[in-house]
């Protein structure tokens, strides 16, 4: 949530202290008594942005009507609202020769009866910030070309590269108790391991270190979206940035999306902490299958748990979270499910067994992994095609919809029941399974995967040819056609 104008009003000032504070100005803050300079201003407005994030700031600022020397508030008559640059109003025009875009905020200030006004400029996020295309960089009082400083350049592009959206900020200016009151601090204790501590001071340096709180000004707490996107109580206290990508659940009567809905739950809790009970729900609505065992009859879930639990943690650490108004959906339907994520995939979908993992929010992976709500690396489809492949049930399709991946989970079939797109895709994934764990795919070992009868190993024999025929596989030995088969990437 936004907050309110007088709690806006609250902070500046209590920001403009902590600025005012300072011994010096710092490579992202300047002061100005009464500089109106349009180009002047534009070239500050890069320079401050590209050193804030080469000091790991958040913002930068620009504040006139403090006096350089002294830091006293002598009050301003600089106003952006009324000033004009060739003919367009000053917000505008300055706007409009930045690039990238910035959301850049002029407020004027009523601070101990003078008028100030303070511009809070947002750090580089994606790429070195130009005005009039040229980059600058603030180095003492002065305001070079970024480009006259090469090794500043480069440092500036490796802060860059990792910044994600997890460091961003879901909620600024809260007293300690409205911070413990949006975030499950219990839960986290818990999922991480962690004795809970018997003070609070105890409770914000724990979550300080896991990069799920930062100090604000004024002795208040910001929430980071990392720290709202998994622990929250209510996603929705956080605006619709944070509350659009809480995840989805519909489940329906039939095998289509015209089918009545029988189920549909939005997730109201952080992934962390609502994720269990997320599974649970799922799980509670699946149909079993009888199995009759040695002495007992005992109910099975017609998807593997493990597979399940697996597919909806890849979802949540694999999305693109800079994608606007969109968040994991999961849909059951009578013979499928599918589980659809925002983001083009990283590498291709066919390669996701074998790639060397890489994740768009590392920060989040890493604490889920710590967590235990997500396998290691890179092991996660490991596990889900190893049970798909126990259960015999059709092989998983991982595809690209549009900017999205979606994964489609099947019911069991049998194989006369199966595609003959669905046995070949079966082929390759058992072949790059099998070479994951050091073994090659033969004849005997896709009949044993989709249950073909040993009488019958020609229907496997033509399995592999058309897998051959499409590329996906090839021979590990050309030389001994009895060595068996690799994935086409081996």
């Amino acid at each position: 949530m936004s907050l309110s104008p007088i709690q806006t009003l609250e902070r500046t000032r209590r920001l403009i202290d902590d600025l005012r504070a300072r011994t010096a100005e710092t490579s992202w803050l300047e002061f100005k008594e009464n500089n109106a300079d349009g180009p002047l201003i534009g070239k500050l407005v890069s320079a401050l942005s590209n050193a804030a994030r080469l000091a790991d700031q958040h913002f930068a600022y620009l504040v006139w009507g403090i006096r350089d020397g002294d830091h006293e508030a002598a009050g301003t008559t600089f106003d952006p609202a009324t000033k004009r640059e060739q003919g367009q109003p000053f917000e505008i025009w300055l706007a409009s020769r930045l690039q990238p875009g910035l959301d850049f905020r002029f407020e004027e200030v009523e601070y101990h009866g003078q008028r100030l006004v303070l511009l809070t400029i947002p750090a580089a996020a994606t790429a070195p910030v130009e005005f009039d295309r040229t980059g600058y960089l603030r180095i003492g009082s002065a305001t070079p070309r970024l480009s006259d400083h090469p090794e500043r350049l480069r440092a500036l592009w490796a802060k860059l590269q990792p910044y994600a959206w997890e460091a961003g900020l879901a909620a600024q200016f809260l007293t300690g108790d409205e911070m413990l009151a949006r975030l499950d601090y219990a839960n986290y204790f818990d999922l991480t391991g962690q004795p809970l501590p018997d003070n609070r001071q105890g409770i914000f340096d724990r979550f300080q270190a896991d990069r799920l709180i930062q100090p604000d000004v004024g002795g208040h707490w910001n929430i980071t979206n990392l720290g709202a996107i998994l622990f929250a109580k209510r996603l929705s206290d956080f605006g619709p940035s944070i509350a659009r990508k809480a995840v989805r659940f519909v489940a329906y009567g039939g095998a289509g999306r015209a089918d009545t809905v029988t189920h549909r739950q939005d997730g109201q809790r952080g992934y962390a902490a609502g994720f269990q009970g997320l599974v649970d729900y799922i799980d509670g609505l699946l149909p079993r299958n009888e199995h009759i065992g040695s002495a007992f009859r005992e109910e099975r879930p017609l998807y593997p748990p493990i597979a399940i639990r697996e597919l909806i943690a890849n979802v949540l650490i694999h999305q693109d979270m800079t994608i606007t108004g969109a968040g994991p959906l999961i849909e059951l339907f009578s013979d499928r499910m599918e589980i659809t994520n925002p983001g083009a995939p990283l590498v291709s979908p066919d390669r996701f067994l074998d790639s060397p993992p890489r994740s768009r929010n590392e920060a989040l992976a890493s604490l889920m992994r710590r967590m235990r709500l997500c396998e290691e690396q890179g092991t996660g489809i490991d596990k889900v095609l190893t049970a798909v492949e126990l259960h015999q049930l059709p092989p998983p399709d991982f595809r690209t919809e549009g900017e999205a991946v979606r994964v489609v989970f099947f019911a069991p079939r049998r194989f006369a029941e199966m595609t003959p797109e669905e046995r070949v895709r079966a082929c390759y994934q058992h072949a790059a399974l099998k070479y994951e764990s050091g073994q090659r795919m033969t004849n005997a070992s896709l009949r044993d995967r989709l249950g073909i009868d040993p009488r019958n190993a020609s229907q496997a024999s033509v399995i592999i040819r058309q897998a051959l025929d499409v590329g996906l596989i090839r021979p590990a030995d050309p030389e001994h056609p009895r060595a068996g088969y690799v994935p086409f990437w081996a």
